[in-house]
């Protein structure tokens, strides 16, 4: 099985940003973590702040990966284009947040992600990803 972590904005700032939201980790030692954890499987991991970057990765993955573990940060709640990339390829793509939208603002409370997403999984923190991989086994 090969699966692609996608990460969008902002999200490479994990360990820095907002610590009492996103902890103090960065997602490169947690993804070093996750391929020990997953040893079995093949983990790829991209991030990207550019929206159209991540739609073409998304594209891409119809081809290459048997799932997609998306965490589109604040497109989520934008971004049309990235929710009619997910419906447009076949790959099964899991929908990840590390906090608790809905326990945020209201703004956070939308996702152009949810309807085309296999599933969503959120506010477990870094475990988030963990439970998005597992939903693919």
């Amino acid at each position: 099985m090969k699966l692609l972590i996608l990460n969008g904005p902002n999200l490479n700032l994990l360990g820095k940003r907002e610590p009492g939201i996103y902890g103090n980790q960065t997602f490169e030692e947690f993804f070093n973590e996750l391929k020990m954890r997953f040893s079995d499987i093949t983990l790829d991991y991209f991030q990207s702040n550019i929206e159209g970057v991540l739609i073409t990765k998304i594209q891409e993955a119809d081809d290459l990966y048997d799932g997609v573990v998306l965490n589109a940060g604040a497109y989520t709640h934008t971004s049309i284009g990235i929710g009619d990339a997910i419906k447009s390829v076949s790959v099964p793509v899991v929908e990840v947040h590390i906090s608790n939208t809905f326990g945020r603002e209201a703004f956070r409370h939308q996702s152009y992600i949810s309807p085309n997403a296999k599933g969503v999984i959120l506010g477990f923190g870094m475990e988030s990803y963990v439970l998005g991989i597992q939903s693919f086994l």
